[in-house]
């Protein structure tokens, strides 16, 4: 019998450290032993590397948990062969001081860095999503000639600059690779134009296939390629009716309104793609989207909220039917994200082709 993955290009599979305070056993109930800390975090990136994967997001929040660029530093030397995709808020960066600790950090990574972009507001100020996004498109414009290695002459609305080129450089003397995503018409303009890796949350298989078609389209339209990344949670056990009960083990004490309060305190709890997140939950049936693609998560999380559920066959099952679809990278997550992480590295992870992701 011949495996349909076997023609499947490799994909890259990365992980997720818990700095934003997103670490628990029970979901919506707080345990000091999973409390975002230098510590804890820490530990979650050494078991990535140590497990095999690629890649692990280094996730950013304003009033959540701990500072992503400072982690980034310290773990680095720490590392061997994992790469870093470390998050940064664009509302709270002066873009040359962001380009010089992005060059630093990669050198201190022998080249591993890549970089995930959010469109965000400094917290105390909106910005409605046009003039956001817009002021983000200008900030990879400069981050990208920065770290190009070229001198910078940018009269924008947000940042008038001319700047030498730095000396400070990233390993390879190229920016590294941006990864980017929202759904809102503002965000998949400033993906198709700037962006390296289009990075999107869970969606039922049609709405994957739509969103690559789009922005394929668009970034075609400006002479451009896009890669796509997939961010979602994974609950896999020996059995579908293991995890299943071990999905809604997670669920077993939330209180809702707690849930909700969780899902407020996101300083993203009224975009575009969250909104897609809550239409995926509240139109499942018992709370799937589609076969395995489990919405509970969303109960308590703002942002991704669902989960690949199942035994190790249907989760490399789903896996591979979005790879087919045109997914290049995947950064996935479980609760507890030690125990998950663990478990994903034993049952799934020998079973795919996989390695960094090259744009």
């Amino acid at each position: 019998m011949i495996d349909p993955s076997a023609s499947l290009p490799p994909c890259e599979i990365s992980w997720f450290s818990a700095l934003c305070d997103d670490d628990y056993e029970f979901l919506g109930v707080p345990d000091p032993a999973l409390k975002s800390s230098w510590e804890h975090c820490r530990d979650i990136v050494m078991q990535a590397e140590t497990a095999g994967y690629d890649n692990i997001l280094l996730p950013s929040g304003y009033t959540l948990g701990i500072d992503t660029t400072a982690f980034a530093a310290g773990i680095a030397p720490m590392l061997r062969r994992l790469r870093l995709l470390m998050a940064v808020r664009i509302g709270e960066s002066w873009p040359p001081q962001l380009a010089r600790q992005i060059a630093t950090i990669d050198q201190m990574l022998g080249g591993r860095l890549a970089i995930n972009i959010i469109s965000s507001d400094l917290p105390g100020e909106t910005l409605a999503s046009a003039p956001r996004y817009a002021r983000t498109v200008e900030a990879m414009h400069i981050l990208r000639t920065l770290l190009d290695g070229k001198p910078l002459d940018h009269d924008g609305n947000f940042w008038k600059l001319k700047l030498d080129p730095p000396r400070t450089t990233t390993v390879s003397g190229r920016c590294p690779a941006f990864y980017f995503g929202g759904l809102s018409e503002a965000a998949r303009e400033a993906a198709a134009t700037n962006a390296d890796v289009y990075l999107m949350w869970p969606d039922t298989m049609d709405g994957v296939r739509a969103i690559i078609a789009d922005l394929r389209a668009r970034a075609a339209r400006h002479g451009r390629t896009l890669r796509f990344g997939y961010r979602v949670h994974v609950v896999v056990r020996e059995t579908e009716a293991e995890a299943r009960a071990a999905a809604d083990r997670l669920l077993s004490k939330l209180d809702d309104a707690e849930g909700q309060a969780i899902r407020a305190r996101s300083l993203d709890s009224q975009s575009a793609g969250v909104r897609r997140q809550a239409e995926l939950r509240e139109g499942s049936d018992d709370g799937y989207a589609e076969a395995n693609l489990w919405t509970g998560i969303g109960r308590a999380r703002s942002g991704c909220g669902a989960a690949i559920v199942g035994d190790p066959d249907q989760v490399l099952a789903k896996l591979n039917a979005y790879r087919a679809e045109g997914i290049d990278a995947f950064i996935l997550s479980g609760y507890p994200h030690a125990a998950e992480a663990d478990l994903f590295a034993r049952h799934v992870l020998p079973r795919i082709e996989h390695g960094p992701l090259v744009v």
